[in-house]
C-alpha cells in the first residue's frame, strides 16, 4: 500500500472516531471508558498520519 493510500485510509478512519466520539459524548449517559479509548485511538492515528506525512516531505 502507498504511503498516499495509507494516509487516506488513516484520515477516514480518524473521522469515524471523531464522529463515534462526538455521538458518545452526547449521550446523557456516556461511557467515561468508551470516550478514553476512542480518544486514545484517535491520538494513535494522528500520531502515525503525522509520522507518514513526514515521510513524503523528505
Amino acid at each position: 500500500m502507498s504511503i498516499n493510500a495509507r494516509l487516506e485510509k488513516l484520515d477516514q478512519r480518524h473521522q469515524e472516531l471523531e464522529n463515534a466520539l462526538s455521538t458518545e459524548l452526547k449521550q446523557p449517559s456516556s461511557d467515561d471508558l468508551r470516550i478514553t479509548e476512542l480518544k486514545r485511538r484517535k491520538l494513535a492515528i494522528k500520531d502515525e498520519i503525522r509520522t507518514l506525512q513526514s515521510r513524503t516531505r523528505h
